[in-house]
């Protein structure tokens, strides 16, 4: 997961991994070397298929493969991680190995899962890495990261496809608040990725280097190379490093090997129907995904899917102007049914009142007072003054229909313009559809 450059991993754990996330190593003196497996190779396979995208676009191919994992030489896996073409170094050890059969074992289905969604993904990945100059291999980081699943959540906080922590994720530019979080955007997030890889090997110029500072953060890094003595190879400061960055690159080596050689290890991937092109619209007005639903027939799962950053399906464009992913045969019906959209039940899908009146206590309050040591009773006003100030401040209330103007608002309800902007505190001379105006 991608940590801010100021954190330090160690302090973000919260508790402790489980045997089921750990690989244990034997040492040649007969110890147990354990270091925790990456978020993305402890996610359930059952929750990966219960994505929308799962669901609606991803069927299991029946490829006639026996359903076991077949045995091969050292020499095989050394001579198949060199005949990927890649910059960065893949070699293989016996940690390699451990999450090699990780992956061809327990987390077959898994495997699977991915090999179909990677269709949906790595095209987008491929598409940010490039646009950064660097190497595409790194497209198989949000294997480790997250099982591309843009829903993960790391028991630390870090969020979507490539797990970026909160701090970090601002660093780089990802809005989080409490209706949108831009770390599950697939596209805005795999930018952010690419750009932070980048300024790491700025620092590191050693690529494996860079993605273990991309899991535990550079300060981590930065000590494990001075306890080393100043050496700069990962496999040298391996033991300094903590226990999931001690994986992190086994994991990524083995996640590389596993999705070019899933074939060989009898692995079917499910078969993927891409779904319909998409598009995006701009929006300057809140509006909720329900409403957009019920007006254009749009399924509000695949606003979901589509629109991953908006956390309570509320697009906040009051805010900024903001974008709305949608299929391309649902763009026209949104553009054409703009106002109607806006106006859908907006008292009950937008519920932030923007005004609320106070309503006084309609009894006689009587207060108690001393003066110059004695008691006396005063009145909280009278009862003649209370209700002229209650009529003063109740009143009419209307909402403004799509293309109504102030002119014809003002003249429907015997008042002027002048009077209605006073009223309302309005400055200008134009009025958004759907806001309530006081107009007696």
């Amino acid at each position: 997961m991608v940590f801010a450059i100021t954190l330090l991993a160690s302090s973000d754990i919260l508790f402790a991994q489980t045997e089921k996330d750990e690989i244990i190593i034997v040492t040649k003196e007969g110890e147990n070397d354990v270091m925790d497996v990456p978020v993305g190779m402890t996610l359930e396979v059952d929750s990966l298929l219960d994505l929308y995208n799962s669901k609606t676009y991803l069927q299991t191919e029946d490829c006639n493969y026996r359903d076991f994992n077949p045995e091969f030489s050292r020499e095989t896996y050394i001579e198949r991680l060199q005949r990927i073409p890649t910059i960065m170094e893949l070699p293989y050890n016996e940690i390699v190995q451990k999450f090699i059969d990780r992956y061809a074992v327990r987390l077959r289905r898994s495997v699977s899962y991915m090999l179909g969604a990677a269709n949906f993904y790595m095209p987008l990945f491929e598409q940010a890495l490039e646009a950064y100059n660097i190497p595409l291999e790194l497209k198989y980081l949000p294997v480790i990261e997250s099982a591309l699943s843009p829903k993960a959540t790391s028991r630390v906080g870090a969020a979507g496809l490539w797990q970026f922590m909160l701090a970090t994720g601002k660093q780089y530019g990802l809005e989080v608040n409490s209706l949108v979080d831009e770390r599950r955007d697939p596209i805005k997030s795999s930018y952010a990725a690419a750009h932070y890889l980048k300024d790491l090997y700025k620092i590191y110029g050693d690529w494996s280097l860079v993605i273990a500072a991309y899991n535990c953060g550079p300060e981590n890094i930065n000590k494990a190379i001075h306890r080393a003595g100043g050496e700069k190879d990962y496999w040298t400061i391996y033991k300094y490093l903590p226990r999931e960055t001690q994986g992190y690159v086994p994991a990524f080596i083995a996640a590389n090997y596993i999705m070019t050689y899933y074939c060989d290890h009898n692995i079917c991937p499910m078969r993927t129907q891409l779904p319909l092109k998409s598009d995006t619209i701009m929006v300057n007005q809140d509006v909720h995904f329900q409403q957009i639903s019920s007006v254009t027939g749009i399924s509000i799962d695949e606003l979901r899917s589509l629109n991953p950053q908006y956390r309570k399906d509320i697009v906040n464009g009051n805010t900024k102007l903001s974008v709305i992913r949608m299929p391309q045969n649902y763009i026209n019906a949104f553009i054409d049914n703009e106002d109607s959209i806006y106006n859908f039940e907006p008292e009950k899908y937008l519920t932030k009142r923007a005004e609320v009146e106070v309503t006084l206590n309609d009894q006689t309050v009587s207060r108690q007072t001393t003066v110059r040591g004695k008691k006396s009773s005063a009145r909280r006003g009278s009862s003649k003054g209370r209700h002229r100030n209650r009529r003063g401040t109740s009143g009419k209330s209307i909402t403004v229909k799509s293309g109504q103007t102030l002119s014809q608002i003002a003249k429907k309800n015997h008042t002027t313009v002048a009077k209605l902007k006073k009223l309302n505190g309005i400055k200008g001379s134009t009025i958004r559809s759907g806001k309530k105006l006081r107009v007696k």
